[in-house]
């Protein structure tokens, strides 16, 4: 069966002598792992197409029952090259990017999760937000399209017991207005020190409850610290 969906590239990584391997979340089909033949010689353009953050376009024959699947055209869908000029943006990017490789299933189609990712994307890229919150708005999305959807009331899990995330001068407001999905109308509210601190922990904590493997992003570190101190 051939394929075309849209795709935004998660990962990509050498394969043999000139080729790459990219993982992709595409609209239509979930996440996906491509072979693109030939990205890496000198003449192709299809490395620049296949970087994490890339938006773009593929066809491809689907096998069933093969874990990768043969690119055979790619185009530029859309690009957000202001995300790479800041550092605090590129660093929630990319982990949100990872995040998603690490939660989501093989094709496991997700496409409204996928129209949140553009859209936080195209966010972050366009600087209409700031990047704190844009980045715990996709981790609410993340959980709520997943089947995880955060009770602000609820204050224990099997095993677990969670920090109240209303304790904050707003980040009970900031929470529940991330919850509402609706990224044209952000929370308004100050994020204090205190409510910063008291997000991030809540939404990583169900985070690393929910999804196994999380814990091991090493980037997560530094972008909990970008989250407690801007």
């Amino acid at each position: 069966m051939i394929v075309h969906t849209p795709v935004i590239v998660l990962k990509s990584f050498s394969y043999g002598d000139t080729s790459l391997i990219a993982r992709c979340f595409s609209r239509d089909y979930g996440k996906i792992i491509l072979i693109v033949k030939g990205a890496r010689s000198i003449r192709s353009p299809k490395s620049a197409q296949f970087q994490p953050l890339s938006f773009v376009d593929v066809i491809y024959r689907n096998k069933p029952n093969r874990e990768l699947q043969i690119l055979s055209k790619v185009n530029f869908r859309e690009s957000w090259p202001r995300i790479l000029q800041d550092l605090r943006s590129v660093t929630l990017s990319l982990a949100i990017l990872e995040m998603t490789e690490k939660t989501l299933s093989e094709e496991d189609p997700h496409p409204g999760l996928f129209n949140t990712l553009a859209d936080v994307l195209r966010a972050f890229n366009e600087k209409k937000a700031d990047p704190n919150i844009l980045f715990w708005f996709y981790e609410c999305a993340l959980l709520t399209h997943l089947g995880f959807r955060p009770n602000l009331d609820q204050r224990e899990l099997p095993g677990l017991v969670l920090p109240d995330p209303n304790s904050g001068p707003n980040s009970g407001i900031i929470l529940a207005g991330l919850l509402a999905e609706n990224i044209h109308e952000l929370p308004a509210e100050l994020v204090t020190p205190e409510d910063r601190q008291i997000i991030s922990n809540y939404l990583w904590i169900l985070m690393r409850y929910h999804f196994d493997g999380l814990a091991k992003i090493r980037s997560m570190a530094v972008v909990r610290q970008i989250l407690a101190d801007s």
